[in-house]
């Protein structure tokens, strides 16, 4: 791995994990979700309060930092970790998705896609390289390839047609590998395929051959089966190297965590905690709450009885129904608070668990809540 990296899994239950990656900017235990700050934050909540709530790296956008500010900007105060003030580890993904999803906008051809800008509607390509120039300006500890990420089986998509797109992914992950100029910079390389066991199998024995310092599966969580992803993640671990990170990107739920954990992913991202507290929505032990609902009008309890956040600490439900009937912006924070705490401190609960071979257990009460 680069200077500053290293990957060591230290405890296993089944094909569940629990390792250590340390990086540049600090050490990762394993598995570990990363908040979503898109823009270089997390919206409304400050480095201080991710680093109390335990969060230990987060992911920013290449191609959202890329229009706004830009990472010409960025990189003279210091790269991401000196422009936010977040000390720790960074992420960064390559923007492939979002350009690649700007349909009408987005050209894609072998060079790389070619898109309107949404914000002055200018022309403008990303390539295979230049994602890697932007991450390598960003300074962060763990970039991404730029890959074709099709979404799951679109009205009218051949099977021609995804496979194209994964051997596309293939050769822009050579050449982003063949770009690299940090030696303390690690890229993962990205499994596409669309729901084809045969084509996901194909990309990760390819991409693996390539060679990359961690491994992510992309183009799942849209739309396919719970069961189905599951299989498709467990037969391309048996084609990635042990030895390195793996990374499911862009999922989920609580459920959907645990059943990938499972399966021997490492790391994980996702806005549903931050977009459901947004809309008042809390994660709990016993599942979500919706806190608008008029039964909490008078309800004096904590959101989470059984959880260590600031907010079940302090607050009660009718206080947090009231912050969002009145469309106080307190009310978002506080959720948006007490969802991280209550996903960063269940991939806690899954490392312990891991460490005492109790990871069923763990895995079964949270799915029981998802259910409820």
């Amino acid at each position: 791995m680069p200077r500053g990296f290293a990957f060591q899994v230290r405890a296993r239950d089944g094909e569940a994990r629990r390792g250590r990656l340390e990086t540049p900017h600090g050490r990762i235990e394993t598995p570990a979700f990363m908040p979503v700050a898109t823009l270089g934050a997390v919206r409304g909540v400050a480095p201080a309060d991710l680093r109390a709530l335990g969060a230990q790296i987060l992911l920013a956008n290449t191609y959202h930092l890329h229009e706004r500010p830009g990472e010409e900007l960025i990189a003279r105060a210091g790269g991401l970790h000196g422009f936010t003030g977040w000390r720790g580890p960074w992420l960064t993904d390559s923007g492939g998705f979002q350009v690649t999803s700007l349909a009408d906008r987005a050209r894609i051809d072998e060079q790389g896609v070619t898109f309107s800008s949404p914000l002055d509607g200018r022309r403008r390509t990303l390539t295979p390289e230049g994602a890697v120039a932007i991450q390598e300006a960003l300074g962060a500890d763990v970039a991404m390839v730029l890959d074709e990420c099709r979404p799951m089986d679109p009205a009218g998509e051949s099977e021609l047609a995804v496979r194209a797109a994964m051997e596309r992914t293939l050769r822009w992950a050579a050449r982003c590998q063949g770009a690299r100029k940090r030696d303390d910079q690690a890229l993962f390389g990205i499994v596409q395929g669309g729901a084809s066991t045969a084509l996901r199998r194909e990309s990760a024995r390819a991409t693996a051959e390539i060679g990359f310092d961690g491994y992510a599966h992309g183009g799942l969580g849209l739309g396919e089966e719970a069961e189905r992803r599951d299989d498709l993640v467990s037969e391309t671990h048996a084609l990635l190297p042990v030895e390195t990170p793996r990374y499911l990107m862009g999922i989920g739920r609580p459920g959907d965590l645990v059943r990938a954990i499972e399966r021997g992913v490492d790391l994980f991202d996702c806005v549903i905690p931050t977009r459901h507290a947004r809309h008042g929505v809390l994660f709990t032990a016993t599942g979500r709450l919706a806190i608008r609902n008029a039964r909490f009008r008078e309800d004096p309890a904590p959101p989470d009885p059984g959880c260590d956040c600031p907010t079940c600490a302090e607050h009660g439900r009718a206080y947090l129904r009231h912050l969002f009937s009145v469309n106080e912006m307190l009310g978002a924070r506080l959720a948006t608070l007490h969802n991280l705490r209550f996903y960063l401190r269940l991939l806690a609960q899954a490392r312990d668990a891991i460490e005492r071979g109790e990871f069923a257990a763990l895995r079964e009460r949270t799915l029981a809540a998802e259910a409820a």
